[in-house]
């Protein structure tokens, strides 16, 4: 297909990426593979940094990370772009030895039932044991088995506890559910969209009628035996970390088409069609196509300019605040040695936590033997001012909290705190419908795209893929490819 002329009257289409993180850099690098010398790509970072909520460290021989640590594979976007620029043999599995997660119960630590995912168990007997819920809670979750087949009102979309009261009850969803999905999207269950964050849920609903016997299913057919809470045997992550992947992926962008500390004030409709970015300090760039990878409200601050009513949308999708507080501690310090993954912590145990991992438990060889690294997680939907504690505020909850439920009397050999402001979006009942509209309305702009964790999901798999497919639709737009493919192992 013949490229289209520049209308910036450069030699080359050019197409702006706004937004450093994974899903900017996803987007950039796509661009790159596929075009490589037929489009001029530039990245443009406010931060001193790429990789957004992504920043590994190394501290002598401890890994700490203050973002995501690990990646679904079921969800193959993250693990297909691994492999396509040659991380395959850094990945590294889950721990198997240690596979299990522990909930708060009572002012304890007690494991959650072996092949229990996220609202409902895989195996009967695990559950029936379990001290995390009455009898009259089990009983109640079991009717499960001969309830007829539900759904939303009017067909329509539900909350998450709304699902899980009625197919489970309300203990499940308080004690367990609640919990393990609040530490995957910090987010309040009784407004937060079953369609849009657990969609396999409502289809084993509308196929098989019954959640349980569902999972029950899929136990046998799969090797979950020794497992609780999530599926850890579909997690990875890379040897050094995390931040592998962004550092791997700024080595293959052009030299100096990552532009860091560099913030994006305005995007507007220049002469020719051409899109006019606005940066701090008031310089102006054109490009032919723009790529904004940005959170919702950022998105809409950007784009207010040029389509207010864009940007009204983006603001109604809300965002929670988090803070991940990384320790580390002798493992002679502890009550007792862990052997699980990390903890939850149900809401309703009144706590200032929202869960807490073992890095080097999880993934072995992240600190020195004797020690054991601790990421505590702050905040979220349902306790934003914990979020917004100072340091020392912080510092001192999570160790009291930790002192209480680990027996942890010393005081941490290391301690770091990195927040995230404003950096989860939280899909809300009807989040699939407001997302259709707001890309019907960006299509409207020819060259314009937005990707990020505010559309359709958010998790690293989610924003890659995100990233990768608004990079393809706008190459296609510029008329220098045809349509998205997959790309070619490199």
């Amino acid at each position: 297909m013949a490229i289209e002329r520049a209308a910036t009257g450069s030699a080359r289409p050019r197409l702006a990426v706004i937004g450093g993180g994974i899903t900017g850099l996803a987007a950039s690098h796509r661009v790159v593979e596929r075009a490589r010398d037929r489009v001029d790509v530039v990245l443009f970072e406010a931060d001193r940094r790429l990789g957004g909520v992504i920043e590994t460290e190394r501290s002598g021989e401890r890994l700490l990370e203050s973002g995501p640590d690990s990646f679904v594979v079921d969800k193959p976007w993250a693990l297909d772009l691994c492999r396509r620029i040659g991380l395959e043999d850094r990945l590294v599995p889950t721990n198997e030895r240690f596979r299990r997660t522990l909930a708060v119960h009572r002012g304890r630590l007690a494991e959650l039932p072996e092949t229990f995912q996220l609202m409902a168990p895989g195996r009967l007997g695990p559950f029936l044991r379990t001290p995390l819920l009455s009898w009259r809670g089990k009983l109640v979750a079991l009717k499960d088995l001969v309830l007829p087949r539900g759904g939303p009102p009017a067909g329509g979309d539900e909350s998450l506890a709304s699902f899980v009261r009625r197919r489970l009850g309300s203990e499940v969803l308080e004690r367990i559910a609640q919990p393990l999905v609040g530490g995957i999207y910090t987010a309040d269950p009784e407004v937060l969209s079953l369609a849009a964050t657990m969609p396999r849920f409502l289809e084993m609903e509308r196929r098989n009628r019954s959640i349980v016997l569902s999972l029950m299913r899929q136990n046998r057919s799969a090797s979950t035996a020794g497992t609780s809470g999530a599926r850890f045997g579909l997690f990875l992550t890379l040897r050094g970390g995390i931040g592998e992947l962004v550092d791997a992926l700024a080595a293959r962008l052009p030299p100096g088409s990552a532009r860091m500390s560099t913030a994006v004030t305005g995007l507007e409709r220049g002469p020719d069609e051409t899109y006019v970015l606005r940066l701090a300090g008031g310089a102006e760039e054109r490009f032919d196509a723009a790529l904004v990878a940005l959170p919702a409200p950022r998105a809409a601050a950007l784009l207010a300019g040029l389509d207010a009513e864009l940007a009204a949308g983006l603001r109604e999708i809300e965002y929670a605040s988090s803070a991940i507080v990384s320790l580390v501690y002798r493992t002679s310090d502890l009550r007792e040695p862990v052997d699980a993954f990390g903890f939850v912590v149900p809401h309703a145990e009144g706590r200032r936590l929202i869960a807490a991992s073992f890095s080097n438990i999880k993934y072995p060889g992240r600190a020195p033997e004797g020690e054991l690294v601790v990421r505590a997680f702050v905040g979220g939907a349902l306790q934003p001012d914990l979020a917004r504690l100072d340091d020392d505020a912080m510092s001192r909850a999570v160790r009291e909290e930790l002192g209480d439920l680990l027996g942890i009397a010393s005081e941490p050999l290391l301690m770091r705190i990195r927040r995230h402001p404003e950096s989860m979006p939280q899909y809300r009942v009807g989040h699939l419908g407001r997302v259709v509209a707001l890309q019907a309305r960006a299509e409207r702009h020819r060259g314009l795209a937005l990707a990020g964790n505010a559309y359709h999901g958010v998790g690293l798999p989610d924003c890659i893929r995100s990233g990768e497919a608004a990079a393809d639709a706008l190459l296609h737009r510029l008329g220098v490819v045809d349509g998205a493919s997959v790309p070619e192992t490199t």
